[in-house]
């Protein structure tokens, strides 16, 4: 093999398979045992396809896909976890892996104890390890716990002391599965600050995620794995948008289980989402859409106030205006028709939104009909090359000076 430090290959993956055998239940009687020549029945699953790319030095490249893509099984390769059945993983640098939670812990010993058993498993000898101790525990902001054993750790302690250790065996390479994901936000903002400074001193990075918006910002590449086989390999935002909106046709869009209160005297029997006329239930950031609430009044309601709620997954309410925020609410509604509520240039960030909806007196003294999680929603890329938060503000930048 040529001396690949010459080119600045940092790793390469030559045409890797990786192959599990999975067995089908065994013979349950003599008569099966004979007619199948006593063989037990199984067959072979690709994790991984004639997979190739290299990474280059200082390089930072993201690998996304769907759960069982194959991502995780390729990490473990390249790690050297696991061996491939056919092909080859070629690595120039000092390597340090971040794959399971707790891999290389032993749970009866303490934190103190784990430091140094994981980083001499990750290369480093004893005397480096103590030099390097302090740094490591108040990276980890684990000092009230280092002498206490790892089993009654919560999974973001595990974390937190695991990536103090591996990134402060001075690795030339590092792989990173989405294990981060566990870490607070506080955590979070500080590995992404020792990335930087990572990636500042011209070392590599190979990081797995379902995080797109991490992928987009902070690294060069996208790899995306499809099923065990290379799909895409190229700019971040280009393959991460192809990612996305593949995905998001490809599901079936399940909406959180709605539910309402109200004294029901008028409702709201449904709700559009429309671009351009159209009812969808995806659309770009930055289109203009329009939310129609379809509604029926059993009885004459006065000053009905409509409104609606688009919140986050995660219950962040993103917006919530109402008819009465706008000075349009009636005396008085009865019968049937609908309400729209025109959004121009929506500044949602690309990701997946819940609509409320509700119908109340003046002032919300009484709740006529509220319907929470009435419909969700997918927003995918459009104008903006924003990524983190919910909205974007549609900034606009100037420099002055030399």
């Amino acid at each position: 093999m040529p001396d690949q430090r010459s080119t600045g290959i940092a790793l390469r993956v030559d045409n890797v398979t990786k192959t599990f055998r999975i067995h089908h239940e065994r013979a349950s009687s003599l008569k099966q045992f004979i007619a199948t020549g006593g063989r037990n029945r199984y067959e072979d699953f690709y994790a991984l396809r004639d997979v190739s790319f290299e990474v280059g030095e200082g390089e930072a490249v993201g690998i996304i896909g769907h759960n069982g893509s194959g991502k995780s099984t390729l990490l473990k390769c390249m790690a050297q976890i696991l061996t491939p059945n056919a092909g080859k993983i070629h690595l120039n640098k000092k390597m340090a892996a971040l794959l399971e939670l707790g891999a290389g812990f032993h749970q009866e010993l303490s934190g103190r104890d784990n430091v140094f058993l994981n980083a001499s498993i990750l290369g480093m000898g004893r005397k480096e390890i103590a030099n390097r101790f302090d740094e490591i525990v108040d990276f980890s902001g684990l000092g009230d716990f280092i002498d206490t054993p790892v089993k009654t750790y919560s999974s973001g302690m595990y974390i937190r002391l695991a990536f103090a250790v591996a990134i402060n065996v001075d690795p030339e390479l590092l792989l990173i599965d989405e294990i981060l994901a566990v870490g607070d936000v506080t955590f979070q903002k500080k590995c992404m600050e020792k990335f930087v400074d990572f990636r500042t001193q011209g070392r590599t990075l190979v990081l797995v995620t379902h995080d797109g918006h991490t992928v987009r910002e902070f690294c060069d590449r996208a790899i995306w794995l499809d099923h065990g086989v290379v799909r895409r390999d190229g700019d971040p935002a280009d393959v991460v948008d192809e990612y996305t909106e593949t995905m998001l046709g490809a599901e079936t869009t399940e909406g959180a289980e709605s539910s309402r209160r109200g004294d029901g005297r008028i409702r709201v029997t449904s709700t559009e989402l429309l671009v351009g006329g159209v009812p969808v239930d995806r659309f770009r950031s930055s289109d203009d859409v329009t939310v129609r609430m379809h509604y029926q009044a059993t009885e004459p309601v006065p000053k009905p106030v409509f409104a609606v709620s688009i919140a986050s997954l995660n219950g962040a309410t993103v917006t919530a205006p109402s008819s009465r925020d706008a000075g349009d609410v009636p005396d008085s509604i009865e019968g049937s028709g609908y309400v729209d509520v025109r959004f121009e240039k929506i500044p949602l960030i690309p990701s997946r939104y819940v609509l409320h909806t509700e119908i109340s007196g003046w002032g919300r003294q009484h709740i006529y009909d509220h319907v929470q999680n009435a419909q969700t929603f997918d927003v995918i890329a459009g104008e903006t090359n924003e990524t983190h938060g919910l909205v974007t503000m549609h900034p606009s930048w100037s420099r002055h000076g030399n």
